[in-house]
């Protein structure tokens, strides 16, 4: 079993260079980070979680700056975002900005895509709530294209454009992995596209069932690597049974003293059960 942070980077909490390098130095083996662009005043979405939402959704700082800073501070820990949400995102700058996450990391990026749950976000990208799905599937597609290929091109009912010429290309190949995140109505993404299920937390009973049936979908052995965790070594010790590759603990988001002291509990955590 492998241990790493889930956790939201925001302008209010610990610096990213600083995180990076603490996650390295307790022997968890990856950062995972999420993104909301901005969060419309005018929200009539429901916050999935229930009551309000949290400030930390208004602050997230840009993944992939925030990643390439931990890049240069550290040497081993996987880089990604937990999730990036790519019906909100132009494929081809999003090609381009994981590949150079990739190539200043010295291949340690992953690529962990959603499509949202915030409609009133979203429709501020001129994206149609009802469409994310193929969206989020076309622009998948086009990425891959952009970083496998000298001279892409990409023709959809979303995403257009003839050869182009697109670099750096990953460091990773053929790319680096994509964890498509999301429940049982990814599983179809999670077979087209997933190097990796990445599965919000939920209770291990709940999950097991869910893992068989994700991969009869996808038709082989996808690997899992569990979202937001809690620090209970009762949980994980259950996730621990299951056929898992990876627990992400979630990480609060607070100040550099109570983030570092945070940490030191999650790294012993994870200890007991290497």
């Amino acid at each position: 079993m492998k241990f790493g942070v889930s956790t939201f980077i925001t302008d209010q909490g610990i610096a990213p260079t600083t995180l990076g390098r603490a996650v390295e130095e307790r022997g968890l083996d990856s950062l995972l980070i999420a993104e909301h662009t901005h969060i419309p005043v005018d929200r009539r979405t429901p916050y999935p979680g229930g009551g309000e939402l949290p400030e930390i959704y208004y602050r997230t700082l840009d993944p992939f700056v925030a990643l390439s800073a931990a890049a240069a501070v550290t040497e081993r820990i996987l880089l990604g975002t937990g999730v990036a949400l790519v019906v909100e995102r132009d494929p081809i700058i999003t090609a381009k900005e994981v590949a150079s996450l990739d190539l200043v990391s010295g291949g340690r990026a992953v690529f962990g895509v959603g499509v949202g749950w915030n409609r009133e976000e979203m429709e501020n990208h001129g994206t149609d709530p009802s469409t994310r799905g193929r969206l989020a599937d076309e622009r998948l597609r086009a990425v891959r294209e952009l970083w496998t290929k000298e001279q892409a091109e990409f023709h959809g009912e979303f995403v257009d454009f003839d050869p182009v010429y697109c670099w750096p290309k990953p460091v990773q190949r053929p790319h680096p992995p994509i964890y498509v995140g999301g429940g049982e109505g990814a599983f179809n993404r999670v077979a087209a596209f997933g190097d990796a299920w990445l599965a919000n937390s939920m209770r291990p009973e709940e999950l097991a069932p869910r893992i068989d049936r994700m991969r009869s979908v996808a038709g082989r052995e996808v690997p899992v690597t569990v979202y937001a965790v809690e620090k209970d070594p009762g949980i994980v010790e259950q996730f621990t049974r299951l056929d898992v590759e990876r627990l992400l603990f979630y990480l609060p988001t607070m100040p550099e003293a109570e983030t570092l002291s945070y940490l030191d509990e999650l790294a012993a955590v994870a200890e007991r059960f290497r």
